[in-house]
């Protein structure tokens, strides 16, 4: 309930100026052909609801409330402090997808950037060119590449699993997913595998992602003033990190560390210019941002279903135990092993189907244009969100049920099953993700069985999934496949 106490007080706060109140609702738009919707309540809009709905574990109910009662296309509304339009459907997904860059760019509200960049990239004139990808990470993350690192996501996941796992009966699924995570982003991004270091900056991650979504107070104790504190504290260990690694490029030259980061230092523009230092400490925070919560919690909520549905898990098994024989006991994954694990990825794709990752992303309008019909200004920003398609019986029926059987043959329509987006603008650490989430579930599904301690336990949504204790299992393990 943070996130709800947090924006209670933003209200609370603003409510009392009735000059925004006045002003906010005698204003009649100049625009009479917006899409139709509400905006809420002055400043904040509908971001209470908005929360009420992710804390509450339904962040749908939000979306199809609005777009059954004014569009099922779009409909206008305020959240994060901003004019939005909620593109919704599979014809919403397929239009932002293929305008990025010519009517919408991405957008990230001013706090989310300023929680995410080294302070004094905030400062300066920020672009979107902030917040992209490097240029070579698809590059790098690309399958051709992805090759390399089967080997050291499997040894690190089985790693973790006979030191985390095996010793004990009960464990905690959604903080140990986060530490293999973690601890694999890096080990291949940065070469570090110091496993204190790791969890010492995996901790205040932590607490910036808590305050990712809060409300920008910066007063000392709230949660977006931990935040940035946790901000700073990563920033400076990073910016050690960076130091160190340029003045071993410049003393040992090819024969120094080739990672992620060093591809960072070395690539440059095509005017020749290389990024500051802060801007690369800006970029990889961005990209363990972005890996944080995501894979573990497809991980986390994979094991979720495979204990609810005996059946699904022991296709599972039987898949994964065929794989485990061929390599035999002392060899690990390769790349030809994650392409046999189908079923498997089916059970993933339909995990993240019911349960996604990730919500869904924000554009900005860069110029006036017309949509379904309707006029979206110049400077409104946009919304996709999975929601609007992964739950939709046209597109998926039978919308409750847990079916990895959708995802055989062509599997869903173009543009209803995205959470990784889509175009330009998809997620380059899709494939990564794919390989790193594999790897995981081959060395949990050939070694236990599980149960889940808690049946009734609650997610909730800030912004990934996040069940409420942790998702605690009871784990019963294999011998050559059999309890």
């Amino acid at each position: 309930m943070v996130l709800f106490f947090s924006y209670l007080l933003y209200f609370i706060l603003f409510i009392a100026l009735p000059i925004v109140f006045l002003i906010t609702y005698r204003h009649k738009s100049s625009n009479p052909n917006l899409p139709p919707g509400r905006m809420g309540w002055p400043i904040i809009g509908e971001t209470l609801e908005f929360a009420l709905a992710c804390q509450g574990g339904n962040p749908e109910r939000f979306l199809n409330d609005r777009m059954n009662k004014y569009s099922p296309q779009v409909f206008k509304t305020s959240l994060l402090e901003a004019n939005m339009a909620v593109m919704c459907g599979a014809s919403g997904n397929k239009f932002l997808f293929s305008n990025e860059d010519k009517l919408v760019v991405s957008w990230w509200q001013r706090s989310m950037k300023k929680i995410l960049c080294f302070p004094s990239v905030f400062n300066e004139t920020l672009t979107r060119d902030n917040f992209r990808p490097p240029t070579f990470l698809p590059e790098f993350l690309k399958p051709e590449a992805l090759q390399h690192y089967i080997v050291t996501m499997d040894s690190m996941a089985s790693e973790h699993i006979e030191l985390n796992w095996s010793p004990n009966r009960e464990v905690l699924v959604f903080p140990l997913a986060r530490k293999y995570s973690f601890a694999l982003a890096f080990r291949l991004f940065m070469s570090i595998a110091d496993p204190e270091y790791v969890e010492m900056i995996c901790h205040h991650f932590q607490i910036l992602n808590e305050g990712f979504l809060s409300v920008p107070i910066d007063i000392p104790g709230t949660t977006f003033n931990r935040a940035l504190k946790a901000s700073k504290f990563i920033h400076n260990e990073l910016l050690e990190v960076i130091r160190k690694r340029k003045m071993e490029l410049e003393q040992k030259g090819d024969s120094a560390t080739r990672d992620l980061l060093s591809h960072m230092l070395l690539a440059s523009d095509e005017n020749c210019n290389v990024k500051s230092e802060m801007e690369i400490s800006t970029q990889v925070i961005c990209l363990l941002f972005a890996t944080h919560h995501t894979t573990s919690s497809v991980i986390t909520f994979i094991l979720k279903y495979l204990a609810e549905f005996p059946d699904v898990y022991s296709k599972v098994l039987k898949e994964q135990m065929e794989i485990a024989e061929s390599k035999g006991p002392e060899g690990f994954l390769k790349w030809d092993d994650i392409q046999k694990m189908k079923y498997t990825w089916n059970v993933a794709n339909e995990t993240m189907r019911l349960t996604p990752p990730v919500q869904g992303t924000f554009r900005e309008a860069i110029t006036d244009f017309t949509y379904a019909g309707f006029t979206i200004p110049k400077g409104w920003k946009m919304h996709w969100n999975v929601n609007t398609t992964h739950r939709d019986p046209k597109y998926f029926p039978d919308p409750e049920k847990f079916n990895p059987s959708r995802f055989e043959g062509k599997g869903p329509q173009p543009f209803t099953f995205v959470p990784f987006g889509g175009g330009p603008r998809m997620c380059p650490g899709r494939e990564y993700a794919r390989a790193q989430v594999l790897a995981f579930i081959h060395n949990v599904v050939t070694r236990f069985k599980w149960e889940k301690v808690d049946p009734c336990e609650k997610v909730a949504y800030n912004p990934s999934p996040i069940p409420s204790k942790g998702f605690p299992i009871r784990l019963q393990p294999l011998q050559n496949g059999f309890i």
